[in-house]
């Protein structure tokens, strides 16, 4: 039987609101939470046996792409190009050096100890390398304005990551076209560099625009106008991605990066008002992807998963030390950083359920991982850099 449309809502945002608030009671990450709302969610409906309505899950997909685009804008508002500079070479190849560690390592793991094809243990090491910007901006955000910015250390992460996830998120879609059988090896080595470089032109030319509608309309245009406006924009922006194969999620940070630089009054009001958007969009978000696990084959596949998370951690904490070798970071800081690149979530999110949707034989074992990823990185990773913060940044 299936739930009416609003007490799906209702269902799915009480839960995680209630569930994110109690994690957060016992010092623990919302996420945790809101994760876990989702799969009691699911355990009790099929219990019970309902089901979330069609027309909901048509939308789902929206969702998850507007929540991710709305952490984005955040992080592309929350860099300036003062303190890009001051990062230097740190912040380019933190952007990919960790994520392309991490993939590849997952990828030949799985590839070589449980006999996974070369196409979907790929999705899954660019699934997992992501890190989590919904963690990650945020954390960093309240650190600068906490005061811990000294060196460029938060500036190197929060650009970064967002960056990195980036990264993951246009070399899964180009290894997924591969396994759906929608293009060539050989097309795909030279569009990812041209989507790469249209991401960011049409970044550039979006923020450039609006920051020139918004210098000239400040006074007549609130806030929260604005806000809707570079939202509608983004959302534009990523559809057009779609349509002209371009890395517009880049673009949707690139947009928020010219906007700070160009319009910076009506950027921090911006800002703001998409911290209280956030809130909404991530209860959806991370109850949807605990919505969609199954429980009994995540329980089976377990402790090889665990593995497999276990390796790409150490991967990608190696992949972080070698990306901050050009930097002058003391190893207190750059022990932070490795700590900073912990937490998965937003991206495992968005993408974990993809193999599945594409009836691929190791789909759910993919879904399985994002999940595992998300409830132990992401609260494990939160309590981290709020703990060695004080300690390793004063």
């Amino acid at each position: 039987m299936e739930l009416p449309l609003d007490y799906a809502f209702f269902l799915i945002l009480l839960a995680g609101w209630t569930l994110g608030k109690l994690t957060e009671f016992l010092k623990l990450s919302s996420i945790l939470g809101m994760t876990l709302a989702g799969i009691l969610l699911a355990v009790a409906m099929d219990r019970l046996g309902y089901q979330l309505p069609t027309s909901f899950n048509e939308i789902v997909p929206f969702i998850k792409s507007l929540a991710l685009t709305i952490i984005l804008l955040r992080a592309g508002l929350g860099i300036s190009q003062r303190e890009l500079n001051k990062a230097g070479w740190g912040a380019v190849l933190m952007a990919f050096v960790p994520c392309i560690f991490e993939a590849v390592t997952v990828m030949v793991f799985l590839h070589g100890f449980y006999g996974w094809d070369f196409l979907q243990s790929g999705m899954a090491g660019f699934m997992l390398a992501a890190v989590s910007p919904a963690v990650v901006v945020p954390s960093m955000l309240e650190l600068k304005a906490l005061g811990k910015e000294t060196r460029g250390v938060i500036t190197t992460v929060l650009a970064g990551a967002s960056a990195d996830s980036v990264v993951a998120i246009t070399l899964f879609a180009a290894i997924a076209s591969l396994a759906g059988g929608q293009g060539s090896l050989v097309e795909s080595a030279y569009t990812l560099p041209l989507s790469i470089i249209g991401g960011v032109a049409a970044g550039l030319a979006a923020g450039w625009i609006l920051a020139w509608w918004f210098h000239h309309r400040h006074e007549h245009l609130r806030a929260t106008e604005k806000s809707l406006i570079l939202v509608l924009m983004a959302i534009a922006l990523v559809r057009l991605g779609e349509l002209i194969h371009v890395a517009a999620l880049l673009g949707v940070v690139v947009s928020g990066f010219v906007l700070l630089e160009r319009a910076p009054r009506a950027a921090h009001e911006i800002a703001a008002k998409l911290g209280k958007v956030w809130i909404v969009a991530q209860i959806l978000l991370f109850v949807l992807i605990g919505l969609a696990l199954n429980p009994d084959r995540a329980l089976a596949a377990g402790p090889g998963l665990i593995l497999v998370l276990a390796v790409g951690l150490i991967a990608r904490s190696a992949g972080v030390f070698l990306a901050l070798l050009p930097t002058q970071f003391h190893p207190r800081e750059r022990f932070f950083c490795v700590i900073a690149y912990w937490p998965k979530a937003t991206v495992q999110a968005a993408l974990g359920g993809i193999p599945l949707l594409m009836g691929l034989s190791h789909g759910q074992e993919i879904l399985s991982l994002a999940v595992l990823a998300i409830l132990v990185t992401a609260p494990l990773g939160t309590s981290a850099i709020r703990f060695f913060a004080a300690r390793l940044l004063d």
